[in-house]
């Protein structure tokens, strides 16, 4: 006979327990936080202890990520609310990124338009963008997450030399799609290597790049 037999003979039998019951409280076993010997009951009690902390633990982190994205969202309807209220069209890309840096912690962040109507062709956020960086935007179905490795988009920001973390949102019409040609970028940059990596999520990243694409509409 072997454990596992043992095993489903007792879940297959309970009533075993019920004609034995001198034997639960006899069998002894080893606690694993204070090495003593315990009953099979207080041992279940301490398991019963472990788990319910396991789950106070979850519970926990459940309402941490709750709060997390809800002040998220607040601040997500604050940044709308500002480019709303901008109401000079070429002050728009300098108002989308200034409210990115100010709401999110950002420390750079920085933006480029092209394609844009004659009477913006000649603001700064419509100049400096070479057909390189039109291509890597045109490229990007989702935002770019990770380390910088000399991004020419980098040279947007006011301090190069203290990205070393990116993230890159291309800017689409939403008749676009997520392939569609590119008509700008933003670039959100921090001198922490742990803030932009390539495995995290971007899907709130992607609401951003959807959100200033349509606030940018007036400029083309």
């Amino acid at each position: 006979m072997t454990e596992q037999d043992i095993a489903n003979y007792l879940q297959t039998n309970p009533e075993f327990f019920e004609r034995q019951a001198d034997l639960l409280a006899a069998v002894r076993l080893t606690s694993p936080h204070s090495r003593r010997t315990v009953s099979l009951q207080e041992r279940q009690a301490e398991m019963l202890r472990e788990k319910i902390r396991m789950l106070e633990g979850r519970l926990i982190e459940m309402i941490r990520h709750g709060s997390d994205n809800l002040a998220l969202s607040d601040r997500m309807l604050c940044w709308a609310r500002d480019l709303f209220l901008t109401q000079d069209a070429d002050a728009l890309p300098e108002a989308i990124a200034e409210s990115i840096q100010l709401l999110f912690a950002v420390p750079q962040v920085a933006i480029r338009v092209w394609d844009v109507n004659p009477d913006f062709a000649g603001a700064a956020f419509a100049q400096g963008v070479s057909e390189d960086a039109r291509l890597l935007a045109n490229s990007l179905s989702e935002p770019f997450c990770g380390v910088n490795s000399g991004f020419e988009a980098t040279g947007w920001l006011a301090h190069p030399s203290q990205a070393i973390s990116l993230a890159l949102l291309p800017l689409r019409s939403l008749e676009a799609g997520n392939h569609g040609p590119a008509f700008g970028m933003l670039v959100l940059a921090s001198p922490d290597a742990q803030r932009y990596t390539s495995t995290m999520g971007t899907e709130f990243l992607a609401r951003i790049a959807e959100v200033a694409s349509a606030a940018l509409t007036p400029l083309r």
